[in-house]
């Protein structure tokens, strides 16, 4: 249960003839988008700083650990009851006062223990592997290694289906990375991962591309590590096929990053909205009636061929000949219009023997 006491921030501002700051960073807060004197609260942009309104009759900020709304203001909430369900998004926070912060640094500090709410055992597991390098610029993926030296990828999600990652673990996909270790903390999914040498996609397109065959055989490879996925009962998707997930080295194609990833089930749209600008299939974004599915990951794979080829996305430059009428194939608007996976892959192989 996420609290924090607002003692040291109980001014809401100060004043300086018109205008009014904040009292931890001094911005100016008359000037920030949508403030408002009358606000029970307000979240200062310059600093993150929760400045309590004077006249909040509380020296304690109870927030909710769902959607962080202000739950002192909510009618007939009181501090003596021992929970509350918040009016915003109906969740039941525990009210108790040994969940309380006493600063904002501290109350900020917890949100982003990666640790937080494991058991001692998890915690000392993960804690043995000593991290050598961040490789993302949200340092939330690093490199780190284990006490016999073995180097793994360690990452912290906020986006996630554990039980995506627990399925992996269990049963592994060739030509992806092996998962090593999955721990859900009350902030984000920890899980480390084999380390997978070799450049990304993304690298190698920064200085060349591919000619028609080889281009077709990364698709090709890549179709086939999906086709392991979607067989399975029910199928699981990528939805994030782009050329920083994809590892070469040498002729091996390895994929990687499954945080997107999903269950394929039968609903109407998807519930949460995510994936790679570009790449993304329309359905990832809400555009449509049906939720991703196989020909979601068919639609990037489409995208990825003609990058691969010309260097550029298909409504920048077209491949010519008779790729461009597969890629096409692969993505039009409509999902139920795109070509099978079946189809993909034997075109693929026939262009490969065309060259």
């Amino acid at each position: 249960m996420i609290k924090k006491v607002i003692s040291l921030c109980k001014s809401f501002f100060q004043n300086r003839e018109s205008y009014q700051f904040c009292p931890r960073c001094e911005a100016n807060l008359t000037l920030q988008k949508g403030y408002n004197e009358e606000l029970p609260y307000w979240i200062c942009k310059g600093c993150g700083e929760m400045l309590i309104n004077p006249d909040i009759d509380s020296n304690t900020s109870w927030i909710c650990d769902r959607c962080g709304s202000m739950l002192n203001i909510q009618a007939g909430f009181t501090e003596e009851m021992d929970e509350w369900k918040c009016t915003e998004c109906g969740f039941v926070n525990e009210i108790n006062e040994e969940n309380l912060y006493l600063t904002e640094d501290e109350y900020q500090a917890d949100l982003q223990n990666p640790y937080k709410g494991l058991s001692d055992e998890e915690v000392i597991k993960l804690m043995s592997y000593e991290e050598v390098e961040q490789i993302s610029k949200k340092g939330n993926v690093s490199v780190v290694k284990n006490d016999d030296g073995e180097i793994f990828v360690r990452k912290y999600l906020k986006f996630y289906d554990k039980t995506v990652y627990e399925y992996l673990m269990q049963h592994p996909v060739s030509h992806m990375p092996r998962i090593i270790e999955v721990c859900e903390s009350d902030n984000c999914l920890i899980v480390i991962e084999e380390f997978i040498c070799g450049k990304t996609l993304e690298e190698i397109l920064s200085t060349e591309s591919f000619d028609v065959a080889s281009a077709a055989a990364i698709v090709l490879k890549l179709a086939y590590i999906l086709r392991d996925l979607h067989n399975i009962k029910p199928p699981i998707i990528h939805r994030d096929v782009k050329p920083a997930n994809i590892i070469m080295d040498g002729e091996e194609v390895v994929l990687l990053d499954m945080n997107a990833a999903k269950w394929v089930k039968d609903e109407a749209q998807d519930t949460n909205l995510i994936g790679s600008m570009y790449y993304a299939a329309p359905e990832q974004f809400g555009y449509g009636f049906s939720a991703s599915d196989i020909k979601t990951d068919i639609y990037a794979l489409g995208i990825l061929l003609n990058v691969l080829i010309t260097g550029k996305l298909p409504k920048e430059d077209k491949a010519t000949g008779d790729i461009w009428s597969l890629i096409e194939g692969c993505i039009r608007l409509e999902p139920a219009e795109r070509c099978s996976e079946a189809e993909l892959i034997e075109r693929l192989n026939t262009i490969i023997k065309c060259y």
